[in-house]
Order: structure tokens, then C-alpha cells, then sequence
């Protein structure tokens, strides 16, 4: 279908009210008052990227334990690539940044576009209650549409009981198709983490319940969606959706996940029907496309102004004023000043990264090929940094060195044990 036109230039009145309904003013990450999106960073001002320190970060994830890593960055000089390790324990294929990867909850973002597009479309709106559109999928009206997405909905994350012996986990799921009904049950079964609206807690049911809503609405797979709506416009060649095929076709980078006990071997988790996951991430992708698709929807060309404005109002999701949550996209201040939009990625065997500046000149794609081993995850956010930030002055101030973004633990989008 043809991309969506810029409709509106500001947002209506009631969206931004609704924007900020049911969250108290606070300066605790779990109740802080929305932000409005901001001023994007020009790229005159812009410094270069400092490509040595994302290999240097590729480097260190490499060194926490990943067989590879790789990084694209594209920007008004160009694109400029690094890859480092192998992409194949096996047979020691090099890494490949033209290989394709499993992108984890990076395919929130996607889903979110497709829901919000449903949105201008009038076939719902975000503050009405998920129960109006799935009738007694939830036990509770006062969950909307925007809770789901903002990751406020209360409910709990069943991934945390499914992997909490990691391997094992995955591996009674490794090859299981589960219903999106079956998926909800399992969260359902845990005890809320939250009243509806009131703070930020992270769950992948969340977006099980958005592809719920994707099919209900559309009458179509999530796959025709995604297709129809997102990849075939933007010629994502690279990215699919293959739910419930196990392989990755083509050119691609095997992953490998950590047992919990030190010193066991890695599990090659390459294939696999992510279907514990689906909606909430089961797209697989390379560092090109999730360029372009960061690219494109930071520079409106998926959506309206209005429904930008929606997706890039964000709330902390820490107390370390760097990290924000907004519609099913992520948003990191770094040490410079640069606000870079877009999510990072989970899924067993592989961490991403994909972000832009909000003005879409400059976008970053990152990979390691490896999962549950935090260090690789934190080693793998250095390349924000140096991408966005450029070199750093040989005294960095006290301050800048505070708000490094690379110092802080990443952010989890599935349980780790290591």
C-alpha cells in the first residue's frame, strides 16, 4: 500500500491530554510526567562519527564473549561499516555486514507503526480500551490501547518464568507454535505488575496483544501486515517475517546463547520459531534495512505528523534521566546531547541496536551474535556513543564522563542470568 501523507502538523488537543492522563507528576522513572518530543540536533552540528570507538566497542563485545559483532552507520558523509569476529563458530565465516540476523524487540517498533497506521485509519484509537476491539481478552477495561504500548498495561512479562533456566527455556520453545490466546494466557497467570497507566515495567505480552489487534482489525496475518504496510514500500529486501519457519534464508549470522553455569558450551540458537515472541519479535532483518526503516520513520514516511508527535512523547524508563519509553520506541540521551529514537533487540543468540536522530540524517544499526551475557549487551551500546557523539575531547568533563551512556548496564528486553 502507498506510504502514508503528513496529515496534521500538531497534535489535537485531546491526544495531548491523553498523552498525559493517569501519570502523576514525579521524578521517579516509574511515574515521571511525559516529554514532549524535542528539538532534533541538526546535522551542522552534528560531529562525525568516531568509527574508531565503534570498533572499539564491537571490540569489547567481542571480548565480553560474543563470536562477532557488527555495526552500519549511515549519515550525510555516507554509510560507513565495521565488522569484527566470526559469524560462524563452526567453520569461522567472517562476520558479514550484508548478513541477515534475528532483530528481537526491535520488531515492536514495526508493529507499533502498523498499529498506528490502523490508528489514522480510524479503526481504533489509543485510549480506548483493548476490551472494545479483543471483547474480554483482558480482565481489566481500564487497559488501553496506549498502555499496551508504552509497556504500562500492568501485565506481567511470561517470558520471566519461561526462561528463567535459560537454556532449557529455550528449548522446550525452541520448536513449539504457540497461539497468540496461549501466549496471553501464560501472562494472565502471573500476578499484575502495575495498575493500568501508572508506571513503566517492560513485558513482551504487551505486543502479543498488538498483533492480536493487528489480525483482529485487518482480518490478515501480522506477516501481510508488515509486508503490505512496511517492508515492500520501503524495499526491505532483508526483512521478513517467517513465523513459524525456523531457518534465517540467505546470507546470515548464526547466534549463540550462554548457559547459565559458567564454563557449559553455547547453544547455537540460530533456528527457531520464535513463537514464544511473534509480534513482540520475530523479525529478521540486516543493518541496511533497519536503517532505512529508522531512517524513514523518523522522517515521517510512515506516518503522520500527528501519530510522530504520539510515538516520540516519551517517559524515563530508570532514574538516570538518559533512558525513555514512548509508543514502542525507545529514546537514549547521550553523553553530547544527541537524542537518538529507535529500540533495541533480544532474542536467544542475539543482541541490536537500531536508532536515529529524529530528523532522520543519521542512524546507527548494531549486532553481536550472542544472548545472555549482559556484559556483550552494555559493550554493544558503546557504538551509540561513538556514532552519535563522535570523539570524545582527550579531558572529557566530569559531567560528560557521568552521563556516558556506555558506562550504564543495558537495558534488558528478556531475562538474563549472566
Amino acid at each position: 500500500m502507498p506510504l502514508t501523507s503528513h496529515r496534521r502538523l500538531v497534535v489535537s488537543a485531546t491526544l495531548i491530554a491523553a498523552l498525559a492522563a493517569g501519570v502523576a507528576p514525579a521524578t521517579s522513572a516509574s511515574a515521571a510526567a511525559p516529554q514532549a518530543p524535542a528539538v532534533p540536533k541538526t546535522a551542522d552540528t552534528a560531529p562525525a562519527p568516531d568509527m574508531e570507538g565503534v570498533v572499539a566497542a564491537l571490540n569489547a563485545a567481542r571480548a565480553n564473549g560474543a563470536p562477532g559483532a557488527m555495526a552500519r552507520f549511515s549519515g550525510p558523509g555516507g554509510v560507513q561499516s565495521r565488522a569484527v569476529g566470526v559469524r560462524d563458530r563452526v567453520n569461522g565465516t567472517p562476520m558479514d555486514v550484508r548478513s541477515r540476523f534475528r532483530i528481537g524487540s526491535v520488531s515492536k517498533t514495526f508493529s507499533t507503526v502498523v498499529l498506528l497506521q490502523l490508528v489514522q485509519e480510524g479503526r481504533l484509537t489509543l485510549d480506548s480500551p483493548v476490551n472494545t476491539y479483543l471483547p474480554g481478552l483482558l480482565p481489566d477495561d481500564r487497559i488501553t490501547v496506549r498502555h499496551l504500548l508504552t509497556h504500562r498495561s500492568g501485565l506481567a512479562d511470561y517470558t520471566d518464568p519461561m526462561f528463567a533456566n535459560t537454556v532449557p527455556g529455550f528449548e522446550s520453545v525452541r520448536n513449539r507454535v504457540f497461539g497468540y490466546q496461549e501466549l496471553v494466557d501464560l501472562s494472565l497467570a502471573l500476578p499484575r505488575t502495575t495498575e493500568p497507566g501508572v508506571s513503566y515495567k517492560y513485558s513482551n505480552a504487551n505486543f502479543v496483544v498488538v498483533g492480536m489487534l493487528i489480525e483482529k482489525l485487518t482480518g490478515r496475518p501480522v506477516a501481510d501486515a508488515y509486508q503490505r504496510r512496511i517492508f515492500k514500500p520501503l524495499k526491505l529486501r532483508d526483512t521478513s517475517y517467517v513465523h513459524p519457519e525456523t531457518r534465517i534464508a540467505g546470507r546470515h549470522v548464526r547466534g549463540y546463547l550462554y548457559p547459565d553455569a559458567a564454563g557449559d558450551p553455547l547453544v547455537d540458537s540460530t533456528e527457531q520459531t520464535v513463537s514464544w515472541a511473534q509480534s513482540a519479535g520475530a523479525v529478521i532483518s540486516s543493518p541496511a534495512d533497519l536503517n532505512t526503516f529508522t531512517k524513514a520513520l523518523m522522517r515521517g514516511r510512515l506516518l503522520s505528523p500527528a501519530m510522530m508527535d504520539a510515538m516520540t512523547t516519551v517517559t524515563p524508563t530508570d532514574a538516570t534521566n538518559t533512558r525513555f519509553y514512548g509508543l514502542g520506541l525507545r529514546r537514549y540521551d547521550l553523553s553530547c546531547g544527541a537524542q537518538v529514537y529507535g529500540h533495541t533487540g533480544t532474542v536467544q543468540g542475539f543482541y541490536t541496536y537500531a536508532f536515529s536522530t529524529r530528523d532522520g540524517k543519521r542512524s546507527l544499526s548494531a549486532m553481536a551474535n550472542s544472548s545472555n551475557r549482559g556484559a556483550v549487551n552494555t559493550a554493544l551500546g558503546g557504538t551509540l556513543e561513538a556514532a552519535f557523539c563522535g570523539k570524545k575531547p582527550a579531558a572529557a568533563t566530569a559531567s560528560r564522563a557521568d552521563r556516558d551512556f556506555s558506562s550504564l548496564p543495558a537495558e534488558r528486553d528478556l531475562p538474563e542470568r549472566r
